[in-house]
């Protein structure tokens, strides 16, 4: 709740805009729509970063100078609500029933290169014929050259005509009529004044898109116009939202660049449109994200390893100028997330700091680091249940610390577990094999041991200097 302190600031900014009345009715009014809106906000969540409560009440304080801004702002009082804004629809026939998976992408003309019929393609080809029942694409041309979109409608109808028959792609225009003030922003971070501009109209632009897809599906991923997929990203991201049943989450990262794979439940949409239109002229659209997901109490990124996103376009959308940003964390073929089934993880190692032995059998980007093991010592996992495993792999090291590997190590395999202090252990182990350069992998496991797994246990065979990093345990089961 808010301090008596702070609200007295509060009613002493509205007072004097009280004051100004009759000179600027616009910027009374718009600024008690922003206060009205961010104590909804604030009521609503109970979590407001002091970073952010900072940041709220400077912009707060900005005063509304335009018709126009404040027609783009009238209703926002319901901050769960949509943006009134008229589409039109470009290339689309009506949705017959909901998704689980919405995917969207906003673009303009570019100076050099075009890459949005590449993502599109790469969307659908690299979705099985059951994913595509699941997924529908939403693309917003959001260039205000009309001659423009029209050849890009003209290209993706003779592309995709099948897909937007079946009603998996819909390309829409929010007219500029709705766009607010664009020119004469404030010059934050001393960025040029046509840099101000371009990163303020895409952040309506992407507020826009949302604001389309807040009732299509189930989920959003948002991804650029110049991306390629990886296969099955859908399976992936199902996957991965089923392995996080009863955790709390607002945003996933399945690419570590930009605004490129990060999901959101539908749910949310609506508040992350309007939040994206409220400071639009503040910051990138990138920065934005990392205050709304703070601000709805979710203090740490989720991001999920190999990426199933990729950045393929060399020249960016601003100006033309070169862009190679690539994400070395990208598998293009078959991404199979493991399953990784419940257990119990411990080690006798000396673990550094809050690097715990659960860290590396999680799918969040984490790992488990210790200080230099002996020989003997030994890291361990027991299932809750018995297994069948078709594959294991362990990874050790990272590429910052690439000599904090297993150099000597062997992974065996357990059954027949008793309880023993501290806590359950198998009493017999089969041997599967040594790692190499620090890394383990197996297929076929299934075939080569006769007896359902109770245990599986990262021996040390010879003492070493470095330290350790275990990157991840990946165990997939038949």
């Amino acid at each position: 709740m808010f301090k008596f302190h702070q609200m007295k600031y509060i009613f002493e900014i509205l007072d004097k805009m009280r004051c100004l009345r009759k000179r600027s009715t616009v910027s009374f009014l718009g600024v008690l729509v922003i206060f009205l809106l961010f104590m909804n906000l604030y009521i609503e969540d109970s979590y407001v970063l002091e970073g952010d409560k900072q940041f709220i009440r400077e912009t707060s304080t900005h005063q509304l100078n335009s018709e126009r801004y404040v027609h783009t702002f009238k209703d926002l009082s319901n901050f769960s609500g949509a943006i009134n804004v008229t589409y039109r629809y470009l290339a689309a026939t009506p949705l017959q029933r909901k998704r689980f998976l919405t995917i969207g992408l906003s673009s303009v003309k570019r100076k050099k290169g075009n890459y949005l019929l590449e993502t599109i393609k790469s969307i659908f080809e690299q979705s099985s014929y059951e994913e595509l029942k699941e997924i529908s694409v939403v693309v917003h041309l959001a260039d205000f050259n009309s001659s423009w979109r029209e050849g890009m409608v003209q290209d993706i109808t003779q592309k995709f005509a099948h897909h937007i028959i079946a009603g998996r792609l819909i390309v829409i225009h929010a007219p500029e009529e709705y766009y607010p003030i664009l020119d004469g922003l404030k010059r934050n971070y001393n960025d040029p004044e046509d840099r101000v501009r371009f990163r303020s109209k895409q952040n309506v632009d992407y507020a826009f898109l949302l604001n389309f897809c807040a009732n299509t599906s189930d989920y959003y991923v948002m991804l650029e116009d110049d991306v390629r997929c990886s296969k099955n990203f859908l399976t992936a991201i199902k996957k991965v939202i089923t392995s996080l049943e009863g955790t709390y989450w607002v945003t996933l990262e399945f690419s570590k660049l930009g605004y490129i794979g990060k999901l959101y439940h539908s749910h949310d949409l609506p508040r992350l449109a309007h939040f994206l239109l409220m400071f639009y002229q503040e910051m990138p659209c990138d920065w934005l994200l990392t205050h709304f997901r703070g601000l709805l109490a979710q203090k740490n990124v989720i991001r999920f390893k190999p990426s199933l996103f990729q950045h393929m376009g060399y020249y960016s959308s601003y100006k033309g100028t070169e862009n190679k940003l690539k994400d070395d964390d990208f598998e293009e073929e078959s991404f199979d997330i493991p399953d990784n089934p419940p257990a119990t993880l411990y080690t006798n190692m000396n673990v550094f700091e809050n690097y715990e032995a659960s860290k590396a059998y999680s799918s969040v980007d984490e790992y488990f680091w210790g200080k230099p093991p002996s020989t003997g010592d030994v890291f361990v996992i027991v299932f809750e249940n018995p297994i069948i495993i078709k594959k294991i792999k362990v990874t050790t090291g990272t590429e910052d610390r690439q000599n904090d590997i297993l150099h000597h190590g062997a992974l065996d395999v357990g059954e027949n577990v008793i309880h023993f202090k501290p806590s359950r252990q198998c009493v017999t182990y089969v041997r599967l094999g040594e790692f190499k350069n620090g890394n383990f992998e197996m297929s076929d496991v299934n075939q080569k041991i006769p007896f359902d797994i109770h245990c599986m246990r990262i021996y040390v065979t010879k003492t070493q200097k470095e330290w350790l990093i275990i990157r991840s345990i990946s165990i997939w089961t038949s």
